[in-house]
């Protein structure tokens, strides 16, 4: 266990062209808070510092959090974990991507407890989950690599790394249905958001 100061990476760098309008300012409740509001809240359960990461800062203002905008822009999800890596204060930090809305404290805080010997700790459940992950600052050349080189997966990088998982009878404890990973990128998402929200 470790009650070691963790950075949290709220990543807003989806174009959203399958929403048709920021995903991130969508509610999941009519009169609720949305979404982007929703996974900062939760990230400020277990982080001692949020840093929003994506190429706009202007919608994200009145979260009254620092913003750090894409050292490689348009190198999708791996461009902003890199950017929000290097200047986060802490040497780990959490990284979620903006259109979570049901990320579970529980597990977050579980997550934030292992004992930080791992350069990523990552769930699994039929895929590895890199937007629900945990990276050391260690990460960053392997990442630059891969960026410098124009390869932009996740994961690519993963076999240079002390790798550690969090398996699904972990993950189940906390969040048996999985909503902490549902993310939502198309109107039929967001709908079944909204589902999810009103009955579980």
């Amino acid at each position: 266990m470790t009650s070691e100061p963790l950075s949290a990476l709220l990543l807003t760098g989806g174009r959203s062209s399958r929403m048709g309008q920021n995903k991130a300012l969508l509610r999941v409740t009519p009169s609720g808070p949305s979404i982007v509001e929703m996974v900062a809240a939760r990230l400020a359960d277990v982080a001692s510092e949020t840093l929003v990461v994506g190429a706009e800062s202007e919608p994200y203002k009145f979260l009254g959090l620092r913003h750090v905008r894409d050292v490689y822009p348009n190198a999708g999800s791996l461009g902003g974990i890199y950017s929000g890596l290097q200047a986060a204060s802490c040497p780990y930090a959490l990284v979620v991507a903006c259109d979570m809305p049901f990320l579970n404290a529980d597990l977050l805080r579980y997550m934030a407890s292992v004992l930080r010997e791992y350069d990523v700790l990552i769930p699994v459940i039929d895929e590895p989950e890199p937007m629900h992950a945990i990276y050391s600052r260690r990460c960053l050349p392997w990442m630059e690599e891969k960026l410098d080189g124009g390869r932009y997966k996740v994961i690519g990088w993963f076999a240079n790394a002390k790798v550690q998982t969090i398996e699904r009878d972990m993950i189940e404890r906390y969040d048996p249905e999985h909503h902490s990973f549902f993310n939502m990128n198309t109107p039929e998402e967001w709908q079944r958001a909204r589902e999810i929200a009103l009955h579980g």
